[in-house]
């Protein structure tokens, strides 16, 4: 039986207007790897596919041009075979203008994997656009890849013959947390909202890894198995994700390697330096395909004095990776499960639930009744040359002279707030009003688990946000 589609209602909505449009439209679909780009694509175009074809990995252009010979021949027997991608696509043109149906539905899968070396597919695959199915009122041209710097360079932004060919795009993101909710309790897992949040603070929103969990286990027993198990299906996840992405993916490993344990994260210098890359086009190319696949995010400090732009790890896998996987020297396959009570989870939970955080800031807004106003995000440092330090991570700077200082704390219960901590929020927050030049009001704001528990220093909180109000 055919698994429903889930969490995917606004991309259907527009897949199905293209179809239903009066002109050809190439629509292009990306995403990082396991995010349901072909589920999502053969669920919905379904019956309406002309043709359907999807490149093989790591093959040569002869074994490519076969495949599609193949494929192409199951639709129309009267195709021959093809000595190059240009002869191909004129097979490909004679079966679709002989095809009967009203719309004409092309789906192609892994399209990067097609560009072989001296290939000629890229010139081939223009033509076959720009030269036919771009003139007619009824092609469907649907393609999708993995490998997200091909899919930028070579088709959204081709500054070549398919320079402003595509009629839309469209990033397919991870689920939030809400939706990874609904997911699990459609599934009958009966995970508490805690057990919730840290399935995503490992594996973020990709439905792939969702749908690889098993209920009969809890969150540390599916993550044993799946990532440190020497069976695990995850195990060597990190290597194969960013192969699949990014070629020349050594680079853009060594980037998230040198910001996934900084909270603040890392000027553009900053990186260079710890990754000594070259400090060219190319690099800032990768930091901007990074962030399009929501690796990293970039943003400004709020100090008027400093706006540096800082870029931060928001990939929770990577970060888990990078600060837990990579500590299990000794090959445990329970690693997670004897970690639980950890100095370890502890290290890794504090900063897993602040990116959590920063990937719902939509959903803190909304808790603080504040989604109709206009804010925006940054995070705050105290200038280099001040002794001692202090750090905000999440500032929400309102346009009803506002300001939201947020704190997050990952608990197990409801948080309770001791002296020493009250004394150094109080003290971030003087700093704040010294170094940041805001005049604005501030609202100290806790997001946490199960809320705050009330006592004589929790008087200093305006705001209290709970992962129930992240799953809204």
């Amino acid at each position: 039986m055919t698994e429903p589609m889930f969490g995917r209602n606004e991309e259907c909505r527009l897949i199905r207007k293209y179809l239903n449009s009066n002109r050809s439209e190439f629509v292009a679909v990306y995403g990082r790897r396991r995010v349901g780009k072909t589920f999502l694509l053969r669920q919905t175009l379904g019956d309406s596919l002309c043709f359907s074809f999807t490149g093989m990995a790591n093959v040569k252009n002869s074994e490519q041009l076969l495949n599609f010979n193949i494929t192409l021949r199951r639709y129309y027997p009267e195709a021959k075979s093809s000595a190059n991608w240009l002869e191909a696509f004129e097979q490909l043109r004679d079966y679709v203008e002989n095809c009967n149906q009203g719309q004409k539905v092309i789906f192609i899968d892994e399209l990067p994997w097609l560009d072989t070396p001296k290939s000629n597919f890229m010139p081939a695959f223009e033509h076959f656009w720009n030269a036919w199915a771009s003139g007619c009122s009824d092609i469907k041209l649907f393609v999708c890849g993995s490998a997200t710097s091909w899919m930028l360079d070579n088709i959204i932004n081709n500054h070549g013959g398919l320079h402003n060919r595509v009629t839309h795009e469209m990033f397919l993101e991870p689920f939030s947390l809400g939706l990874c909710k609904q997911y699990f309790d459609a599934y009958h897992f009966g995970y508490s909202d805690r057990e919730l949040a840290e399935f995503y603070m490992i594996f973020g929103g990709v439905p792939y890894y969702m749908s690889l969990m098993d209920r009969e286990q809890s969150v540390a027993q599916n993550v044993d198995r799946l990532i440190f198990s020497l069976k695990g299906e995850l195990r060597n996840e990190k290597e194969n994700l960013f192969r699949s992405l990014f070629r020349h993916s050594e680079d853009y490993v060594a980037i998230l390697d040198a910001i996934s344990d900084k909270r603040k994260g890392l000027t553009r210098a900053e990186i260079l330096e710890e990754t000594k890359l070259d400090n060219n086009a190319l690099f800032s190319k990768r930091l901007e395909e990074l962030e399009k696949c929501s690796f990293i995010r970039h943003y400004e400090d709020y100090s008027k004095r400093q706006r540096n732009t800082l870029y931060q790890l928001v990939d929770p896998l990577s970060h888990f990776w990078c600060n837990v996987v990579d500590q299990n020297k000794h090959g445990d396959e329970q690693f997670w499960s004897h970690s639980q009570n950890s100095p370890l989870f502890n290290a890794w939970s504090g900063l897993a639930f602040e990116m959590l955080c920063l990937n719902h800031v939509p959903q803190i807004k909304q808790a603080l009744g504040i989604s109709g106003i206009q804010a925006d995000v940054y995070s705050w440092r105290t200038p280099a040359d001040v002794t001692p330090g202090a750090q905000i991570d999440l500032v929400i700077d309102r346009a009803d002279r506002c300001v939201n200082i947020c704190e997050m704390k990952f608990s197990r219960s409801e948080y309770e707030m001791d002296d020493a901590e009250r004394n150094k929020i109080e003290n971030r927050i003087l700093q704040f009003q010294n170094h940041a030049e805001s005049r604005k009001s501030i609202r100290l704001t806790l997001v946490t688990s199960y809320g705050l528990k009330r006592n004589t220093h929790s008087s200093i909180v305006q705001n209290v946000i709970t992962l129930a109000d992240l799953m809204r």
